[in-house]
């Protein structure tokens, strides 16, 4: 089984709020893998919207994500490329 592991920033201003999770959510349903976001001791998986926004991951703060699967590579590029477009908001 593949596994991807990557720590990106949080740029975007408001952070790991509710439009962000629900498109990382809507993403990461479309890969073959289990992605797992952690940020100071917390984790949750990349296709629960309610979990990830427990993180509270504000702008500025690093967050660990794993992917494991057939997919995992492929899921990552695409979470990695959501977070350093800071999830296509216009700030």
């Amino acid at each position: 089984m593949a596994i991807a592991e990557q720590t990106v920033l949080i740029e975007n201003k408001l952070g790991l709020h509710a439009r962000a999770a629900t498109k990382l959510a809507k993403l990461s349903q479309n890969y073959q893998a289990k992605i797992t976001l952690t940020l100071d001791q917390k984790s949750a998986t990349a296709d629960s919207i309610m979990g990830l926004m427990l993180l509270t991951g504000s702008q500025g703060k690093e967050v660990k994500i794993i992917a494991e699967g057939a997919e995992a590579e492929q899921a990552m590029l695409a979470i990695c490329a959501l977070f350093s477009n800071k999830f296509d908001e216009g700030e």
